[in-house]
């Protein structure tokens, strides 16, 4: 049965989110971009069937550990400085579930340059939240989960009147000149889905 996202977005929040600090499982390094030193969270408004963190997503409650803002910014840090790494990201998860989540996040970007991985659904519900990332070392690649609302509710399990928040959160992102991107998944849409899109 499909569901509400923003819903679903609430209530994982309120599980991965305690006193201003957030759940994360892992920090580490990774050759993503180049070289980037990741805070591995817990918690999804959405249920992909492809992703690689799907069971700590669909559980949030039972894995992973409280950590503040700052407890975050020093391990990606440390991790940093013993690699060489000066970039940084959120991921295994989705960064921005609501408010809560989302001025954690702005925290944690202190750490340095950022990428922030998102799919986009919270920005595009709440475009005023962009407004906070002007002028930040960061950048934002929106994860787009479907090529029309039927894809994007098979791909998601969420209900596909909300396929283009994803798509709205872009268009803001780049009104507000924060520099952003799609990401798709070109074996799963194939050619037809991209042009579609």
């Amino acid at each position: 049965m499909p569901f509400d996202p923003l819903e679903r977005a609430r209530q994982v929040e309120e599980t991965v989110m305690k006193d201003g600090m957030r759940k994360y499982y892992r920090f580490r390094a990774s050759r993503h971009y180049g070289g980037i030193v990741t805070a591995d969270a817990v918690g999804c408004c959405f249920l992909c069937a492809y992703c690689w963190n799907y069971r700590r997503n669909l559980c949030p409650g039972e894995s992973g550990t409280f950590y503040a803002p700052r407890q975050v910014v020093e391990k990606l840090r440390a991790i940093g400085a013993s690699k060489g790494i000066r970039l940084f990201r959120v991921s295994g998860a989705e960064p921005v579930l609501g408010e809560w989540s989302f001025h954690h996040l702005l925290e944690v970007l202190q750490a340095g340059r950022f990428i922030i991985e998102t799919n986009g659904l919270i920005l595009g519900h709440r475009p005023d939240l962009v407004d906070f990332l002007v002028q930040r070392d960061v950048s934002v690649r929106v994860s787009i989960k479907g090529w029309n609302p039927e894809s994007f509710q098979k791909i998601t399990g969420a209900r596909g009147e909300f396929f283009s928040l994803p798509i709205h959160a872009l268009a803001r992102l780049e009104e507000a000149g924060v520099e952003a991107w799609p990401a798709v998944m070109g074996d799963l849409f194939g050619r037809g889905g991209v042009e579609e899109l």
